[in-house]
């Protein structure tokens, strides 16, 4: 059977690793997936995505061209559509629900919704569309998921969040693991060996709240001088981090790396992961530090609690302050990665591991 899967953009960021990490487990014989993009370029690892057996159906934006949009989306049905057993849409909001809608008119009969965010991270108007959309969606889509009970909640109300089936963010724990190598390579390019390195991968959005990271990190400067903050990704804020960065004069300190594919040697080669968003569905990024062992602290109360697997993962509320923040690094700062044994076990048994997740995606999908 075939699925259409929505949800891969060009951006590598929480949603798409989700989506290949499953995909690279699934048992591609007996279920294969499409993959429906709304940019006609390269969507995250697309190569990957074709090379598995997958295909990209490449449309144009909505909101770049609302009619050519519309026409490019009924011709991927027109021709598609009876090769798909389902629809699975992937989304941090539910202000376009069109190809739910369009799958149905073209008859597809399991069409899945799955909520990965639990506020609003656009505009108001988009704000308004998802609480419009959240009153339709019971009749439009027929199976309901999200990535945490506080996602569910943000997408469904009433029946529909009664129908709601967590799938919890599984990751390939060994593909995450520390590689001495790695960092070493990484530290040796840039000349940081000797650095103390605190480090931040996201979007740079308001969501992720890169901005107060820096606050944090000025406040620690004033008992670390051999130390550096290091922001992988890009996003809407990074003129107005790199210009706050500039005004707060630790240009020499803070390093953007931009887009990066092997997460797993930036994350060999921090000490420490920084992460106060002001509100996530369920961090997959945060799950891949904890695969990497390093010690981390996240914002409290926005950052769902099971996602703490190890020991060495903290807690702070962001209303403590950025002063508050620093002195919980100064207090860790010495702390060891976690065993990666442990860490294995420990995924296994809270449901993150891929390996023991993978098989009830499938039966859900196949349902």
């Amino acid at each position: 059977m075939r699925i259409l899967v929505f949800g891969m953009t060009e951006n590598p960021g929480g949603v798409e690793s989700f989506l290949v990490n499953y995909y690279r487990h699934i048992d591609r014989n007996k279920i294969q997936w499409d993959f429906l993009c709304n940019s006609h370029n390269p969507v995250a690892y697309e190569d990957e995505l074709i090379s598995l057996g997958g295909r990209c159906f490449h449309i144009s934006a909505r909101s770049a061209d609302r009619q050519k949009y519309r026409q490019e989306l009924d011709s991927v049905f027109k021709e598609h559509a009876k090769e798909w057993s389902a629809i699975w849409v992937n989304v941090c909001s539910l202000a376009n629900i069109d190809y739910l809608k369009v799958a149905k008119e073209y008859g597809i009969e399991k069409r899945i919704i799955h909520s990965h965010n639990s506020q609003n991270m656009d505009n108001w108007l988009r704000g308004l569309l998802h609480k419009w959309n959240k009153r339709q969606i019971g009749k439009i889509a027929t199976d309901f998921w999200a990535c945490s009970e506080d996602a569910a909640k943000w997408f469904y109300s009433g029946e529909t969040l009664k129908k709601a089936v967590v799938i919890h963010n599984a990751i390939d724990v060994e593909r995450m693991r520390f590689d001495e190598e790695k960092r070493k390579a990484i530290r040796t390019k840039y000349g940081w060996k000797d650095k103390y390195i605190i480090g931040n991968v996201g979007r740079l959005h308001f969501q992720k709240n890169q901005s107060f990271a820096l606050d944090i990190f000025v406040e620690y400067l004033k008992k670390n001088k051999n130390v550096l903050l290091v922001l992988v990704g890009q996003g809407e804020d990074e003129r107005m981090l790199k210009e706050k960065v500039d005004k707060l004069g630790i240009a020499d300190r803070v390093f953007f790396a931009g887009l990066q594919s092997d997460i797993q040697a930036w994350l060999s080669c921090f000490d420490l992961f920084l992460f106060p968003s002001k509100f996530e569905g369920l961090s997959i990024v945060a799950l891949e530090a904890q695969a990497n062992g390093l010690t981390t602290i996240s914002s409290k109360k926005v950052i769902p609690a099971e996602v703490k697997m190890n020991d060495n993962f903290y807690f702070m509320d962001l209303e403590a302050g950025a002063e508050a923040w620093s002195k919980q690094i100064e207090e860790i700062s010495g702390y060891e990665r976690a065993e990666y044994s442990e860490v294995k076990k420990r995924f296994a048994e809270k449901g993150y591991d891929i390996d023991t997740e993978t098989g009830k995606l499938e039966t859900l999908l196949m349902g």
